[in-house]
């Protein structure tokens, strides 16, 4: 998984070292060299688990899917951002995190409960 982009659809091997990574900056992370850059590129589909190849200078519409499943792997990059939010669910969603401040009524009465009606026993 890589921790750059999150919806990165294919994985690229690197010509230089022949290791397969994410994207660019985890080849910076993990390795010691500069990435090699070359026109014709090597990818994984992350969907189907097939190899193919493209040629970047003749990179046309048509190259953005996976020739094998025809998986979109050209899609705009979700970067992840950092957020102080609060550990639980939505309090719109789920009420379970708030507290009710209203007098409950008293729902399991029964005939035999002496307390409110002792007044009224003869």
């Amino acid at each position: 998984m890589c921790k750059h982009i999150l919806n990165a659809q294919v994985a690229i091997r690197s010509p230089c070292c022949k290791k397969w990574f994410d994207c660019a900056e985890c080849h910076r992370e993990q390795e010691k060299h500069e990435l090699l850059q070359t026109l014709e590129m090597t990818f994984a589909c992350k969907k189907c688990r097939k190899c193919f190849r493209k040629d970047a200078q003749e990179f046309e519409e048509a190259d953005e899917y996976c020739p094998h499943c025809d998986n979109h792997f050209v899609i705009e990059a979700v970067i992840p951002k950092p957020a102080l939010t609060v550990e639980g669910d939505d309090a719109r969603m789920n009420n379970k995190m708030l507290k009710d401040d209203r007098v409950k009524q008293e729902q399991n009465r029964s005939i035999f409960d002496i307390q409110s009606d002792a007044a009224k026993l003869g």
